[in-house]
């Protein structure tokens, strides 16, 4: 049985890490670089980097910044924002990052999936999937949220994985910011129908939280951001705590 994972998420626009509610009203979290090293050296297992404002503003992510931050940690680092080619992915690969995440223009030009799997590995691509649960039904939306469309997200998670995706990075709008716990039914469902791993994302509130969605909603990985920015969680007390229920955990 493979470990889980407690994933640091650092959501950065201009250059600072920022955190907001159901994507919205976006506050100042601190310096990515400082809290990346931090991260690395307090037992997160890997990190996530998202510009967030790189697809709105058809800008791509920082790779100055993504090396600063790759210099200074040791764990696996995830990129993404803004990334719509191979060349794209080439340059942040370069620049340090271990994988990429690719959102907006994967559902877009779905084939860029199978493009980045053919030339980097589908262990490089990671698809990022933000939905909102709309009338009962969960539609996939882009653009940071802003976006929606009529894609179901279990449908356009199995297509992801079936053009090459290595993982899923499912946050739920509803619950993002709330720190009222993940959406675990959805997780669930995901984890059922799908082979690749699944990282939990928005909600997060308190260590059972994170219990529940790896109980509950079978997530192979759970994310989160202002829980760990604000300090308000220590990742190596919420290992040990998942440890202690019985949660195969690398401490």
């Amino acid at each position: 049985m493979l470990t889980k994972r407690i994933i640091p998420c650092l959501d950065i626009k201009n250059g600072r890490t920022v955190k907001g509610i159901n994507f919205l009203d976006l506050q100042d979290a601190g310096d990515p670089v400082e809290l990346a090293e931090f991260y690395a050296q307090n037992g997160a297992d890997e990190l996530v980097f998202l510009d967030i404002s790189a697809t709105e503003e058809r800008r791509k992510t920082l790779a100055q910044l993504v090396e600063h931050v790759a210099e200074r940690v040791n764990i696996p680092f995830t990129v993404g924002g803004g990334i719509s080619s191979v060349a794209d992915v080439d340059v942040l690969l370069h620049s340090g990052a271990d994988k990429v995440s690719i959102n907006s223009s994967a559902v877009k030009r779905p084939e860029l999936i199978n493009e980045l799997s053919a030339k980097f590995g589908s262990q490089c691509v990671v698809v990022a999937i933000d939905a909102k649960q709309v009338d009962g039904q969960w539609k996939v939306h882009l653009v940071g949220g802003k976006v929606p469309t009529e894609l179901d997200l279990f449908e356009w998670a199995k297509e992801a994985e079936e053009r090459g995706a290595g993982e899923i990075l499912f946050t739920s709008m509803n619950n993002d910011g709330t720190k009222n716990g993940f959406a675990n039914d959805a997780l669930a469902k995901l984890s059922k129908e799908l082979t690749i791993p699944v990282i939990a994302s928005g909600g997060a509130g308190n260590m059972q939280h994170f219990l529940d969605t790896f109980t509950e909603g079978f997530a192979d990985a759970a994310l989160a951001a202002s829980v760990f920015h604000y300090k308000e969680i220590a990742i190596s007390d919420l290992k040990k705590y998942l440890s202690d229920k019985g949660v195969l955990m690398r401490i």
